[in-house]
């Protein structure tokens, strides 16, 4: 079945009966979200962070994060997303004069334990969420307000990364594009996020790799599959995780690359 989603604003249920294990998502606003039921595992490219059941997570924009989503045993996955766009706030940042003052925050999302408030008011969310009250954006924008002063009663330090306005500055194009590389992701959108635009991108990658942007991402996507080929992985297993949008597409590359259908791979 098809995961099933309702969104009223900017306040988001969804609820997944299998599996559902998305390629990759660009998180391009800051996100607030319930864990209900089900687990979730997040990955930047370097580490898993893991999120069960009563967990509360706070993600940071502008990022690329790959994730899997697991119902429980009979059950279905289900969580309660509060997505805090740039108009939302910036409206809050005036109406109660916050501003970012330092901008170093280098993790990719926080986990919030134990705060019987926020859980307390993601659990009334839900009460609303499911009387259809939430279809009235004057409740929605009053409950936004509410999980923002929660957040911050909650993570103080916050304030310097929901009140940061500002766009990616320029990033060294080596280091990310080697971190990023298996998202799988328009060449726009990594430009976005290396603070250049899409000819300046290209034209910076090409002075480093010496090669085009797609050619470098097709060779790198290519090599890291044979690497774990060799190691014992299962062409199954692995072409999403390296960025390629199904099965055959990754085998008929890989085989015009080395000469080889990944299946004839065999491990050390």
């Amino acid at each position: 079945m098809k995961p099933k989603r309702e969104d009223f604003e900017n306040i988001v249920f969804s609820c997944y009966t299998q599996v559902s294990r998305q390629g990759e998502h660009f998180v391009s606003d800051h996100v607030l979200s319930y864990q209900i039921a089900g687990d979730l595992v997040l990955n930047d490219g370097i580490n898993d962070y893991s999120a069960t059941d009563g967990s509360i997570r706070f993600l940071k924009r502008n990022q690329l994060l790959k994730f899997i989503k697991q119902p429980p045993p009979e059950g279905e996955f289900k969580s309660l997303s509060i997505y805090l766009d740039q108009r939302i706030l910036k409206d809050f940042s005036l109406e109660y004069q916050l501003t970012s003052e330092r901008k170093q925050f280098n993790k990719p999302l926080l986990l919030l334990t134990e705060n019987p408030l926020l859980q307390n008011f993601m659990q009334s969310l839900l009460v609303y969420q499911f009387s259809d009250k939430l279809s009235d954006p004057r409740l929605v924008e009053l409950k936004i307000k509410e999980a923002l002063i929660l957040l911050l009663q909650e993570q103080p330090d916050l304030k310097d990364v929901l009140f940061d306005f500002t766009e990616p500055g320029k990033l060294d194009i080596e280091a990310f594009m080697n971190k990023n590389f298996h998202f799988n992701v328009n060449l726009d959108r990594f430009a976005y996020l290396t603070g250049r635009s899409l000819a300046t991108f290209k034209r910076d990658f090409e002075k480093i790799f010496g090669i085009t942007p797609g050619k470098w991402l097709l060779q790198k996507r290519l090599q890291e599959a044979h690497y774990l080929l060799e190691k014992g992985k299962m062409a199954s297993d692995i072409y999403l995780d390296l960025g390629f949008e199904d099965l055959s597409h990754f085998s008929f590359a890989f085989k015009k690359q080395f000469g080889l259908a990944p299946s004839k791979i065999i491990s050390a």
